[in-house]
């Protein structure tokens, strides 16, 4: 069998940018063996498997895989696949928007596609799940011994500290003291092992209000050596679940709120993601993650 396949820079308007993504077209046939198996094959952060729809409500059936694991959802997948069926003919496209529905593991995810002049130029996630806190992280010398940073890097205030978080995939979310120290982060493997082996989640996304560009604001990291990360240069389900950190310090209880994630830049692939959220009564009600996308590569699987 051959199976077509694509491959998409997401979160950036350039080539050799952003993240990088494998979207496995049609994938009916392949079993999740073979489906871990080409993941592990295309070896970049995550890889997605199209299906037909298992609900009359959604639009297609999607699997997304690590290296090492399948995952309930993930946003740059999500917003890159979108974005490559789009461009490829498999979605009817309308004019400024056309909205589809993902069924993922999570639950169905909405994806707004932005169309002009009859071709996709950004796709918009809707999280399935809106952010929930998770439970305690280590302390923050564990936090930082685990990054090779000082103790004093790493913040704990009324503000910013360390918290959990998931919109279906957790993350732990650290926040540091400068750009700085930001840059000088390293996993320090003994140390990791050691205090990120918690079975609620590996992954760390650490991040500083300090940033390289003057229009975003927050510049990020995201490291998750359990999936066959090392680091990630644009994290779209971590940026979902950040959003309700965001809301939670900016203090946003009604009315809309948005943010521009800057990541990436470390491994030579700088990213940009567009979160949004919306809150009423002191809750959110929504939360979106956006950003535009380019195909690299096409070809054929032979199975």
């Amino acid at each position: 069998m051959r199976y077509p396949f694509w491959t998409a820079d997401v979160f950036t308007d350039r080539a050799f940018a952003g993240n990088p993504l494998a979207v496995v077209a049609d994938a009916t046939g392949l079993t999740t063996d073979q489906m871990q198996a080409l993941a592990h094959e295309f070896n970049l952060s995550e890889t997605t498997f199209v299906l037909p729809p298992e609900s009359t409500e959604h639009t297609f059936r999607l699997r997304i895989f690590t290296p090492k694991a399948e995952l309930p959802f993930a946003g740059h997948p999500t917003v890159g696949s979108a974005f490559v069926l789009a461009a490829v003919g498999r979605i009817q496209l309308q004019e400024d928007v056309t909205r589809i529905v993902f069924g993922e593991n999570v639950g169905p995810v909405r994806v707004d596609i932005r169309v002009h002049d009859g071709k996709p130029v950004s796709s918009r996630l809707w999280a399935a799940r809106l952010p929930e806190f998770g439970p305690p992280t280590p302390e923050r010398e564990s936090i930082a011994k685990a990054l090779g940073l000082d103790t004093d890097d790493v913040l704990a205030d009324e503000r910013d500290s360390p918290a959990s978080l998931s919109c279906g995939t957790p993350f732990m979310f650290v926040p540091l003291r400068s750009l700085d120290a930001v840059r000088r982060a390293r996993i320090q493997r003994e140390a990791w092992n050691r205090t990120m082996n918690s079975p609620w989640t590996e992954a760390v996304f650490l991040f500083s209000h300090e940033t390289e560009s003057k229009d975003v604001s927050v510049h990020a990291r995201m490291f998750a050596p359990a999936f066959g990360v090392e680091e990630d240069p644009a994290t779209g389900g971590a940026a979902a679940a950040f959003a309700g950190y965001l809301a939670r310090r900016d203090k946003l209880t009604s009315g809309s709120g948005r943010w521009v994630i800057e990541q990436g830049i470390e491994m030579g692939r700088p990213s940009r993601m567009e979160v949004e959220a919306d809150a009423a009564d002191g809750t959110l009600t929504a939360v979106r993650v956006a950003g535009p996308s380019v195909i690299i590569t096409e070809g054929y699987i032979n199975l």
